[in-house]
């Protein structure tokens, strides 16, 4: 990747509030028309970064650049950015066209450029004829898209959207997904996305950054941090998993559960502790009698696409996903293929099994 395909970088970025560091040492960079979701727990430091990045924030050591330049002093009315918050703000007293061309009006821009950009975004977020509405006469999800019409209707190079589906029922916001990722990219413009929402992030997003306690832990396109989590936090935090404490034995060998498992990873060294990750949909049902595994199955929930089934094999209690259920109390085998076997090294103050009861 040659630098002067990044539209933002930050570099070695953090910030203190009151001596307590929330962000520390941050390295990352934005592409042209790339859809980046900062991704992680709350009070992890993606908010801030945000802010920085919109200049509603001052980091207290390290460089932001825009297409090269250094912007850190830069006021946010001088960056070309604007942001979408969870609250939208929208201005009570003006209706959906108002509220959209308000931007515009400022900049004095001639009334018939400021209609046809009006009406081209409301056509853009599905609000075609609305524009003579009161904002308070609309729904939660239809305010949503007069405030990102109301930022994209300026058209910034980059829009900063932090975690602006919260407020909105499940259905909706999942509507508004496919929306958010649609305008992104028939705009071809930048989104920054916040969210702690990880089907949110899989869902929409070129790049995921997964962030915890100030620091970035992985960033990496969604199947690449579905499949190949850095650690345990991420393989936790990136859908369902099974954590366990683990043995490399050898390069290509492991133990967890009180069994040896062929795995495909290497380099860990002989007789090390390992992390163990095994995805619930990995874990495949088969004959008690033919299973690297045997258990009894806990518990039995149906979850639309999917059973959850919780199996105890005394070792370990294992999650799965199967599409065929086996009645709670039935006795069943576990088959790990070597390949679903993920193999890391432990993670300091992480550890899923405590946190569980599960060992």
């Amino acid at each position: 990747m040659v630098e002067n395909e990044h539209l933002i970088d930050l570099k070695h970025i953090s910030k203190e509030y009151d001596g307590v560091k929330v962000l520390d040492d941050i390295n990352l960079y934005i592409r042209k028309k790339e859809f980046v979701t900062l991704l992680g727990p709350s009070g992890c430091g993606k908010t801030t970064t945000l802010r920085i990045i919109g200049g509603f924030e001052t980091p207290s050591s390290g460089e932001v650049f825009f297409e090269g330049q250094e912007i850190s002093a830069l006021p946010p009315y001088k960056r070309r950015v604007n942001t979408v918050f969870q609250k939208y703000a929208l201005f009570p007293h003006l209706n959906v066209h108002d509220n959209i061309a308000f931007g515009l009006k400022l900049k004095k821009m001639d009334r018939k450029e400021i209609d046809r950009r009006v009406d081209y975004m409301l056509e853009l977020v599905n609000l075609k004829g609305y524009g003579k509405r009161r904002t308070d006469a609309l729904s939660g999800g239809q305010q949503q898209r007069v405030a990102i019409a109301r930022s994209l209707v300026n058209e910034p190079e980059v829009l900063l959207l932090d975690e602006p589906l919260g407020a909105l029922d499940l259905k909706l916001r999942k509507e508004m997904q496919l929306e958010l990722k649609r305008m992104q990219q028939r705009l071809g413009i930048t989104f920054l996305y916040v969210t702690h929402d990880q089907e949110e992030a899989l869902t929409m997003s070129d790049t995921i950054v997964v962030m915890r306690e100030g620091k970035i832990l992985q960033i990496g396109d969604p199947k690449h941090i579905y499949d190949e989590p850095a650690n345990a936090f991420v393989a936790d935090f990136i859908g369902e998993s099974n954590i366990l404490r683990g043995t490399m034995i050898h390069d290509e060998l492991v133990r967890f559960a009180e069994q040896d498992f062929p795995c495909v990873d290497f380099g860990f060294g002989e007789n090390a502790p390992v992390d163990v990750v095994i995805r619930p949909e990995d874990v495949m049902l088969v004959g008690e009698d033919v299973g690297q595994l045997t258990g009894t199955i806990q518990s039995v929930l149906f979850k639309g696409v999917h059973y959850e089934m919780m199996i105890d094999t005394g070792a370990y209690t294992f999650k799965v996903h199967s599409t065929t259920m086996q009645p709670q109390g039935s006795r069943v085998g576990l088959s790990i293929v070597p390949f679903n076997i993920h193999i890391m090294k432990p993670m300091e103050g992480f550890r899923k099994e405590e946190e569980t009861g599960e060992v």
